[in-house]
């Protein structure tokens, strides 16, 4: 197999180009002291998108007027919620829904 120098390029220039927007951040936070505040309002930032991606996701538009739950997913979002609750764990909740979401669309 081989490769192409432009597309080797071009690759690499989209990993630079996708790099540094996700590490500069980082990079100029750690060396400032951030309010209270900011660091509270910051902590639920990961839970807003985890509900954003889940809701997403069972909620089904049939056409532009009507809305339907994909019950399917939900059946694996429950369990799924209740294991994280339960172990404040997100390794074993991530693994607990992919586990329920195999099954269900295995069965389904």
């Amino acid at each position: 197999m081989s490769i192409q120098l432009s597309i080797l390029f071009i690759i690499l220039g989209c990993a630079i180009v996708t790099f540094i927007p996700r590490i500069i951040p980082f990079i100029v936070i750690r060396n400032i002291q951030l309010p209270k505040i900011v660091i509270k309002w910051l902590s639920f930032i990961p839970i807003c998108i985890f509900t954003a991606l889940i809701v997403d996701s069972f909620i089904i538009q049939d056409n532009k007027l009507l809305l339907a739950i994909d019950w399917r997913i939900l059946t694996a979002i429950i369990p799924t919620l209740i294991i994280a609750l339960w172990t404040k764990s997100l390794s074993i909740t991530v693994i607990v829904g992919i586990i329920c979401m195999a099954t269900i669309r295995f069965l389904f």
